[in-house]
């Protein structure tokens, strides 16, 4: 979600850079640039930082379970290996 706060920071930047004896012009400008950022923004696959932490916690989370089936599948095969040349030594 776009934060209302951080738009209108922005417009306040923007509308900084304009010579100081424009007054006039600056409160136009920073209240037509609001809704432009808005609409650019929202046209935009964004998403908060909270939203991106979460996702990146739950990547690592799954990243270390794969993790560990890795290792419980290779302890697996190399039992099963184990067990295979055990029961090829019986039929002998």
């Amino acid at each position: 979600m776009i934060q209302l706060r951080k738009i209108e920071q922005a417009a306040e930047r923007i509308v900084a850079l304009l010579p100081g004896d424009a007054d006039l012009l600056r409160e136009d400008l920073k209240q037509a640039l609001k809704p432009l950022i808005e609409s650019v923004l929202s046209r935009m696959d964004l998403v908060t930082r909270e939203e991106f932490e979460a996702q990146s916690l739950v990547l690592l989370r799954t990243r270390e379970k794969l993790e560990t089936l890795a290792e419980k599948l290779t302890e697996l095969e190399q039992s099963h290996g184990q067990l295979g040349r055990l029961d090829a030594g019986d039929d002998s």
